[in-house]
């Protein structure tokens, strides 16, 4: 059995499919589970409850947390250390096997690129949030205390990543006849982790002995690409005149009445205004893959 846990969001929909190659036993967990594949069990829970937490990894061999939280600080401060506690505890008890998949906000600002070795320095409220349930899990693998691993990808795109910061700035406004938008400087460069890709990855580490008790960046394309070579492969594919609308400062102010996800991106806008460069070369050597192309894979989410 493997469990996913804070399932039906855009990663554990893509963790459930490719984890059909490696099990046929999957456990979907969320407050309101949906089945992916066919043979799926459906177990409702609460994961802020330690009981509900213990009873949903029970007779799993592999626990993957992948929970959504709503993108709000406060929410994340009063829940994550309490999710995180519960479920290493959970998996302490079951002798369960943890993949955590996590994100780089724990890094901060970083010069250059970021790889599995760069620290822990963030310069956001978000950011210390992460940086303090990832040294939770951190610990106990140190200690020896249950096998697990830590999984973080880039920012999303790709099919059915409604919540990603270019769904409604550039997705839904080309589909919609309008100019594609982008938050911050479009001349950066800023890496993008395709979902599927994300899902084959952190479905792949999870079935790997060896992978454990480290740390994995997921799949994601090694070759530049900036905010205006997004928005110019898009609108080519979508057959439609290259035109750019940069979002900064008050802009990105006025935009978050229309986009949700912007209310609280002020503190994140550094990703955008720096080169954002994601390293995810430790996978590619260990299992000689690469990742999806920009192109094909914007492709597929302007579908």
């Amino acid at each position: 059995m493997q469990t996913i846990l804070g399932a039906n969001g855009v990663i554990g929909r893509e963790l459930s499919k490719n984890l059909t190659a490696y099990t046929r036993q999957i456990r979907q967990v969320s407050r309101k589970p949906e089945k992916v594949n066919p043979d799926d069990e459906l177990f409702i829970a609460d994961l802020l409850s330690e009981s509900d937490t213990a009873r949903a990894v029970k007779g799993s061999e592999v626990a993957y947390l992948v929970v959504g939280l709503p993108y709000q600080t406060e929410v994340w401060q009063r829940s994550w250390p309490v999710i995180m506690r519960n479920v290493i505890n959970a998996c302490k008890k079951h002798q369960t096997k943890l993949v955590f998949f996590d994100n780089v906000y724990a890094y901060g600002y970083v010069s250059g690129r970021m790889t599995e070795e760069t620290p822990f320095n963030p310069n956001s409220k978000k950011g210390e949030v992460r940086a303090q349930i990832a040294t939770q899990l951190l610990n106990e693998m140190k200690a020896g205390n249950l096998q697990a691993q830590i999984v973080r990808a880039a920012d999303f795109y790709g099919p059915g990543a409604l919540l990603s910061v270019t769904h409604q700035s550039v997705t839904c406004r080309l589909k919609e006849n309008k100019t594609p938008q982008w938050i911050g400087n479009p001349a950066c460069l800023h890496s993008f982790t395709y979902t599927p890709d994300a899902g084959a990855t952190t479905a792949r580490l999870g079935n790997t002995p060896e992978a454990y008790q480290q740390t994995w960046h997921a799949l994601t394309s090694a070759e530049p690409l900036t905010g205006e070579q997004y928005v110019r492969i898009a609108s080519e594919i979508m057959g439609r005149p290259f035109k750019i609308q940069a979002v900064q400062g008050l802009g990105v102010t006025l935009l978050s009445l229309f986009i949700p996800v912007l209310r609280e991106f002020k503190e994140m806008m550094y990703q955008f205004e720096r080169d954002y460069i994601f390293d995810s070369s430790k996978f590619e050597r260990a299992f000689n893959q690469k990742a999806t192309a920009y192109r094909e894979g914007i492709a597929a989410t302007l579908q």
